[in-house]
């Protein structure tokens, strides 16, 4: 029976997904000083502000100078993705960090030890496939989701002067037919943030080509299928227009 399927992907800007980064840069900060370093940060934003906490276990030696730089990696990345807006600007936010040591209690749990060869926490497990309906082995609704986003963030930081934000959804439903394959778009939903000056029409003109070019031959949409900020301005983004959290997309 032929169906209809939709996949939804959230870009760098996100709110939620910056969180994710700005967790991941203070994980790959621990493990450079230190391979055996165990980090658990969680991140909260919202307007002009980040704020970090968890545990963490370092050498100690190395514990002072990895906490030194967290601040400036985070903000760092926090810069990589484009935020220099007046109410989410990487340099003028306010940065909270409430890292602390590991409870000892914790760390026994998860020790290797006589009894066990490697200790593990109580953390979720998560599962997906692979499928042949994309060359990346990905399916086709989340993989060209995730590549317009992509393409349109490649397009935003190549031009200083973009009408584009950081922050973007993309979503697509496709027609699967009875065998359970792709054969084409039912519906793109486009939101991105903007420039407050660009109107609708720019930012239709400007990521309709890119739609057209990400998706196969043949599937592009008409006119009355491509949703672009179908809810209006989109101006207010990111942090300061929806308080972000880690681990909320995958």
């Amino acid at each position: 029976m032929a169906f209809l399927f939709t996949s939804e992907s959230v870009s760098e800007g996100h709110p939620d997904k910056l969180c994710d980064r700005v967790s991941d840069t203070v994980l790959d900060l621990f493990l450079a000083a230190d391979p055996e370093a165990r980090v658990a940060c969680e991140t909260f934003a919202t307007t002009n502000r980040v704020i970090i906490g968890g545990e963490v276990r370092a050498t100690d030696a190395k514990m002072p100078a990895i906490l030194d730089g967290i601040e400036a990696a985070v903000r760092g990345a926090i810069a990589d993705i484009g935020y220099e807006q007046d109410e989410f600007h990487h340099a003028h936010l306010e940065f909270q960090n409430y890292l602390h040591k590991q409870s000892t209690d914790i760390a026994m749990g998860v020790d290797s030890g006589d009894n066990k060869d490697e200790g593990a926490g109580d953390q979720g497990l998560m599962f997906g496939y692979a499928c042949r309906e994309t060359d990346m082995l990905m399916p086709a609704a989340i993989h060209y989701s995730h590549q317009i986003l992509k393409r349109l963030a490649e397009i935003r930081k190549a031009d200083a002067d973009s009408i584009l934000g950081p922050d973007s959804k993309s979503q697509i439903t496709l027609v699967y037919d009875d065998n359970g394959n792709p054969t084409g778009a039912h519906k793109v939903v486009l939101s991105t943030q903007h420039a407050a000056a660009a109107s609708q029409s720019d930012i239709r003109k400007l990521v309709t080509p890119v739609i057209a070019d990400i998706l196969p031959d043949g599937w592009m949409v008409d006119d009355a299928d491509l949703l672009v900020n179908p809810t209006g301005n989109f101006v207010i983004g990111g942090p300061d227009g929806d308080a972000g959290l880690t681990g909320r997309k995958i």
